[in-house]
């Protein structure tokens, strides 16, 4: 995977969420960079790293060790947002002994229902042959009701070289994945147990991602498990209110740094 390393001290891998890149948590690790070595990722289908024809969990957490591996890391905090958020705990039910403590944003250990559908029809409706200026794009996308923030978010994947406009993520492996992303099959992770080491859920208080309805199954898979709730918040969160998540992050992270 690609990935981008910074700081020095304890380790802690930020794992962005779907349709992002590893800029995505980047505010989030300046903060840490003083006391941490921050690694940012970049999921595969995302970014720059490869392109996967099956992605699901046990894969994923699979290539977060392997990456590990790779950097002689034996230990690590994991943080993920969304998607990214289900990655870091998929890795701490499968390699607990590896994994400091995890922190999810705004997702919970949980399958969803598909909500991606109408951001997908309009990302394939975009003929990137006929495609003349990001401005053509974005039009598109809101023509398709997408709303301009997302539309914007979005469209930090396309890129354009010199035989024009491409997507940097995988948007065909994504479409065919995307069973995998939105499911949550526990059984099939290596360590099919609890994760007792420290965990934490923060969640948007305008949020509907992680509900009164999925404690029982938080609780099932995460023995030590605390919330927070930021207040005036959605989904992104840790973009609509950087400090406070920032130092919720941080509090929880120097908690549970092993001396």
């Amino acid at each position: 995977m690609h990935y981008i390393s910074t700081g020095q001290g304890p380790v802690v891998i930020l794992i962005h969420g779907l349709f992002g890149n590893l800029d995505n948590l980047n505010n989030l690790s300046k903060h840490l960079e003083q006391d941490y070595r921050v690694i940012r990722l970049d999921v595969p289908n995302h970014g720059l790293s490869p392109h996967w024809s099956v992605m699901n969990y046990p894969a994923l957490a699979a290539a977060i060790i392997e990456l590990m591996d790779r950097l002689s890391i034996e230990q690590a905090h994991v943080v993920g947002h969304s998607m990214g958020g289900k990655i870091a705990m998929a890795t701490a039910l499968s390699f607990p002994q590896r994994v400091t403590s995890v922190i999810a944003a705004d997702i919970a250990p949980v399958s969803y229902q598909p909500h991606h559908t109408k951001v997908f029809e309009a990302l394939m409706s975009i003929d990137l042959n006929q495609l003349n200026s990001r401005s053509q794009a974005l039009s598109a996308l809101l023509l398709s009701e997408i709303d301009e923030a997302t539309a914007q978010f979005l469209l930090k994947n396309l890129v354009r070289d010199e035989t024009g406009f491409k997507w940097k993520m995988n948007l065909t492996g994504l479409v065919e994945c995307y069973p995998d992303i939105i499911a949550w099959h526990n059984h099939h992770l290596p360590a099919n147990d609890v994760y007792s080491g420290p965990c934490l859920l923060i969640r948007g208080g305008d949020s509907d991602y992680v509900t009164a309805d999925h404690r029982q199954a938080i609780m099932a898979q995460f023995s030590h498990v605390n919330a927070k709730t930021i207040a005036g918040t959605g989904h992104w969160l840790h973009a609509q209110k950087p400090v406070i998540f920032n130092r919720i992050v941080t509090e929880f992270l120097r908690k549970h740094d092993r001396k």
